[in-house]
């Protein structure tokens, strides 16, 4: 894992009751870089794997937005604040899309193979957002349309892969969902007010064609 130098080091951070730490990482996220956010869903306190959300099948727990919805998303300082100090267990969750990155994700094995194929090849990548299930490519933001077209030229996708475009969401570190710890399997570098992304197009050739390459068969999960 890369890492991140000065202030930037307490985004690593990670306790399982939330804490300092989840509001000065919310707070980075919102006002230095932008990204909006809101709190995701705690767990529930009787049993740690299933969400506190309503949905007892809930494929998401705690990952996700419920009260506020996504729409409340916000770079306000105030807010965000206010937020993580009523919840300070609450995962860190980004509305993707708009002012913030996007994301391509796939099954944590299948992206280990995936990014050490890349590295191989010299692909430089942004940050990797990491659950016990999944990993997420942060990508610049992108369209429906673009996506379309992108996916229209391939003569193969794989159904693991998942986009997080505008109107989705991402699970951010230091966050502690139903899935497990959420972490930086390659944190954002330090040295710009927001981090540095690749394209989409970028991610999911270099994606396919490794998945391809390595003979992975990613399972939907």
């Amino acid at each position: 894992m890369r890492e991140i130098l000065g202030k930037r080091r307490r985004l690593l951070s990670q306790r399982s009751d939330g804490g300092p730490e989840a509001i000065d990482a919310a707070l980075t996220f919102a006002t230095e870089w932008q990204w909006p956010v809101l709190p995701g869903v705690t767990a529930d306190p009787q049993a740690a794997s299933r969400c506190g959300c309503p949905d007892p099948k809930c494929p998401v727990p705690g990952a996700h937005p419920f009260d506020p919805g996504l729409l409340a998303a916000t770079t306000d300082a105030r807010m965000v604040r206010w937020w993580w100090t009523d919840r300070p267990a609450a995962p860190i969750v980004l509305a993707t899309g708009g002012s913030a990155p996007c994301a391509v994700s796939l099954p944590a094995l299948a992206a280990s193979r995936a990014l050490a194929a890349l590295d191989r090849d010299g692909m430089r990548l942004g940050p990797v957002v990491a659950s016990p299930t999944r990993w997420a490519i942060l990508v610049r933001p992108y369209g429906m349309e673009q996506l379309g077209e992108l996916l229209y030229a391939k003569d193969h996708v794989p159904g693991s892969l998942r986009f997080h475009g505008d109107g989705g969401y991402l699970a951010l570190p230091p966050s502690e969902t139903g899935q497990g710890e959420i972490r930086w399997e390659r944190a954002p570098l330090p040295g710009s007010a927001t981090p540095w992304v690749p394209d989409v197009e970028a991610v999911v050739d270099a994606v396919v064609d490794a998945l391809t390459r390595t003979g992975v068969s990613a399972p939907e999960l």
